[in-house]
């Protein structure tokens, strides 16, 4: 249902798009939350005395719990009001960020990152869904795009922002200084949101059943083999840029700024023109993902080169989300609220073996083995989703 002052609601909705913007400012702050260990690799690592690959687990952890949060938040929530649900997963986001900042030891830093976790499996899962009620159907792919809109500028600003301040101020600084950002978007949910009850109760069969549909199956696992393909690469590519490129700290932080600077031209190419068929697109990502990754391989040790494959990166890794959002309303429009929590449960889960699986890589052999590893996952990704069609649902007859 979308918010409206008329019976003719779907046409002219009222406050939606306050609330969408309330809803990429949450989706700003949850990516450079999650994330910012990756700017911060290295210095974590040494406040914490734990290597590299160790510490990059603190993505891994969080991915963990947002796997679990993301299957049980539409069944624990039951019939609660949406909203509230919403604010109160800004408001563990919040504590988790506390918790992180004054961590005195890395368990204390994987209790708050566990606590985000839940926060991001709650908040995704429901976010398609929410959008899709928030304005008319022929608006979701440009309020997905909006939405993630947040992602580009958490992408642009919070890794080169954050290394270049915790080089400065140190790590914890840089996790203080989300706090009050975090605590006014919370202010903004409860302003801007509309109530929005829920439409049915949840179940685990109702998500399970969306598994016996073989079109999304099949790009329920393409998703995950594209997601595992990009962060087995992104959550390690401090490291790589510090042992393969050479750079320093302000090189770092410009090479970082460029990925996410392009991110704003992804966000803005699928609000544009992610219209109809979704199907040849499905493809993109992982095809352009894994040709930087590959690319970084062979000339990753040349800055310019590094730089360029870095902005391409950057704009598919944006438009990524919202492909795949896309995708999910479209063809799975009748039960959104199981296919977000399915989909959530997914991509997580290939972030999650993504850090794991790339951590081990980088501590038993070399960051180079990491990246061959987020390559040969691409290849897998785009030999599922061939051509795109058989991840539609089928035509009525």
């Amino acid at each position: 249902m979308v918010v409206t002052t008329t019976s003719d609601a779907r046409s002219r909705p009222v406050g939606a798009w306050g609330a969408v913007l309330s809803m990429a400012l949450c989706v700003a702050m949850l990516i450079a939350s999650e994330f910012m260990p990756v700017s911060l690799l290295t210095p974590m690592a040494e406040g914490l005395h734990a290597s590299s690959g160790q510490t990059g687990q603190a993505i891994s952890i969080s991915g963990l719990f947002a796997v679990l949060s993301s299957m049980l938040i539409t069944t624990a929530a039951g019939t609660v009001n949406r909203k509230s649900v919403l604010v109160a997963m800004t408001a563990l986001m919040l504590i988790s960020l506390i918790l992180v900042a004054a961590a005195p030891n890395f368990a204390m830093l994987m209790m708050g990152r566990a606590l985000l976790g839940v926060c991001i499996g709650g908040f995704w899962a429901l976010a398609t869904a929410v959008i899709m009620r928030l304005v008319p159907e022929a608006d979701v792919p440009r309020a997905l795009a909006l939405m993630y809109g947040g992602q580009a500028i958490a992408a642009a600003f919070a890794a080169p922002i954050g290394s270049y301040l915790g080089g400065i101020f140190g790590w914890r600084a840089v996790f203080w200084a989300l706090t009050p950002i975090v605590a006014v978007n919370l202010f903004w949910h409860l302003v801007a949101l509309p109530s929005l009850p829920a439409s049915q109760r949840q179940d685990f069969r109702s998500m399970f059943s969306l598994l016996k549909r073989p079109h999304f199956l099949r790009g329920l696992i393409a998703a995950m083999l594209t997601w595992g393909s990009a962060f087995t690469m992104f959550t390690y590519l401090r490291p790589f840029l510090e042992q393969v490129t050479g750079v320093g700290l302000s090189a770092l932080s410009i090479l970082l700024l460029i990925l996410g600077c392009a991110g704003f031209i992804g966000t803005w190419a699928a609000g544009r023109f992610l219209t109809g068929n979704v199907a040849p697109l499905l493809k993109l990502p992982a095809l352009l993902m894994g040709g930087c990754t590959a690319g970084l391989l062979l000339l990753g040790h040349w800055v310019v080169a590094a730089s360029i494959f870095l902005a391409l990166w950057g704009v598919m890794n944006t438009a990524m989300s919202v492909i795949w959002m896309t995708w999910m309303s479209q063809n799975v429009d009748d039960a959104p609220e199981a296919a977000g929590s399915l989909m959530v449960a997914a991509i997580q889960a290939s972030i999650l073996l993504g850090a794991v699986v790339g951590g081990l890589l980088l501590d038993g052999l070399t960051i180079v083995a990491t990246f061959t590893g987020s390559v040969v996952l691409a290849g897998l990704a785009l030999a599922l989703i061939g051509s795109g069609q058989r991840l539609l649902k089928p035509a009525r007859a």
